[in-house]
């Protein structure tokens, strides 16, 4: 797969610019770095203005109440694009669909209704949340169980697909997915999946199996929980030695290691200057020797 987020040793650079976006193969146009709104609460709507402000162009939400409060993203949006901040188009936004064993009271649909029809319902409430007429991308937020695929997962990605079909989502993904429900889902989907929105440990490689079949099918690895799921491993003294020597903070090495590694990574900071700085990692790149550490220190 050739892409935007190549290793420098091929003769590529990471972008350099804030809001940097780059290609897949296919010519599926992804962000390099996507702030997640996950647990705002009622900052949402200041922090996305923050995000955006700093230079973020890739917004990611949820119509999932319990964890999301997807009309304050949309209220940060609208104010966005009205003060001429940015244009639509530059703005790459994204969603979810949420079963009702991930809601809380609050349901953005009629949880007696068919999985099809609580579909059609979420998404007519997202973008009425969001304030426009389309989505980039639409991710299932997770199967229903954690072995396989059930009816309702299947019933969920078919009422996905005649979404996409309509073009008010450009593109469809998953997320908190393993590889065997990610090899059956890409099996039974008509519109494949462009987009896996997965928590990353190294401990398992850094989510090596399923960036593999990623790799394998243009599929978009969207990392979240970089720093939040590795903390143990990001104390090391590996990463105090990096640190050190290129003068970089301990996130910005995290997400430009994902970045090398062909990840797209999450960040929620709640700091203006955390986001600022986060965002910097688009300007650097690591050598081969500090990434191949990075990418093995959960073994060690």
């Amino acid at each position: 797969m050739v892409n935007g987020f190549e290793r420098a040793r091929n003769g590529l650079r990471p972008a350099c610019y804030r809001g940097a976006m780059a290609e897949l193969v296919r010519g599926v146009s992804v962000p390099a770095f996507i702030y997640g709104t996950a647990w705002k609460e009622d900052r949402t709507e200041a922090l996305t203005s923050l995000a955006l402000a700093a230079g973020f162009r890739a917004i990611d939400t949820a119509n999932q109440r319990k964890h999301y409060y997807e009309a304050g993203v949309g209220a940060a949006v609208t104010r966005a694009l009205r003060t001429g901040m940015l244009r639509r188009d530059e703005l790459f936004l994204q969603t979810k669909f949420t079963h009702v064993r991930g809601q809380d009271d609050r349901l953005p649909y009629d949880p007696r209704a068919p999985v099809r029809i609580q579909v059609d319902q979420s998404f007519a409430s997202s973008l009425e949340h969001l304030g426009t007429d389309h989505v980039d991308s639409y991710l299932l937020h997770g199967p229903s169980t954690t072995t396989g695929l059930l009816d309702q997962d299947v019933e969920a990605w078919q009422a996905m697909e005649a979404i996409q079909q309509t073009g008010r989502a450009r593109q469809l993904g998953i997320s908190n997915i393993t590889l065997e429900q990610l090899e059956q889902l890409h099996r039974l989907a008509r519109v494949k999946p462009r987009f896996v929105q997965n928590r990353c440990h190294a401990s398992t490689g850094w989510d090596a199996q399923v960036r593999a079949f990623c790799r394998a099918n243009a599929i978009g690895y969207q990392a979240f929980s970089l720093l939040t799921a590795n903390r143990r491993e990001l104390t090391q003294p590996l990463i105090e030695e990096i640190m050190l020597r290129t003068g970089h903070t301990r996130e910005q090495l995290v997400f430009r290691f994902a970045i090398e590694l062909g990840m797209i990574p999450l960040t929620g900071t709640s700091s203006d200057q955390h986001m600022r700085a986060d965002l910097d990692a688009l300007a650097f790149a690591l050598d081969e020797g500090d990434l191949r550490g990075i990418e093995s220190i959960g073994t060690r």
